[in-house]
């Protein structure tokens, strides 16, 4: 597989670029999860980065992307897929027009 050195911005990695295998399409996982061990023998703490695309430098090139602390952790927005039921059901009755 293929890697490419990507810088992480933010949190505990700030300034650290590491390989990270790229997929098919030439692109790094969109999160990057880092587990901590505990010192004391306890669950891992989990540093989660978001990819985000890396300032230009001007003319034709590829997106190159680097990855940004995301302090939230694991809560992204997941796929929204067209059938997919909506987050909030509408106020009113089901048979009032007006709502």
């Amino acid at each position: 597989m293929k890697s490419e050195d990507t810088p992480f911005e933010g949190g505990p990695m700030d300034g650290r670029v590491l390989p990270v295998l790229v997929g098919m399409t030439g692109h790094p996982p969109k999160t990057y999860r880092i587990p901590v061990p505990d010192p004391d023998g306890g669950p891992p703490t989990v540093l989660v980065y978001r990819r985000v695309p890396r300032a230009s430098r001007g003319g034709l090139r590829f997106a190159r992307w680097k990855y940004a602390y995301a302090p939230e952790g694991g809560k992204g927005a997941g796929r929204k897929w067209p059938w997919s039921k909506p987050d909030a059901t509408p106020g009113g009755k089901p048979d009032d027009a007006h709502g």
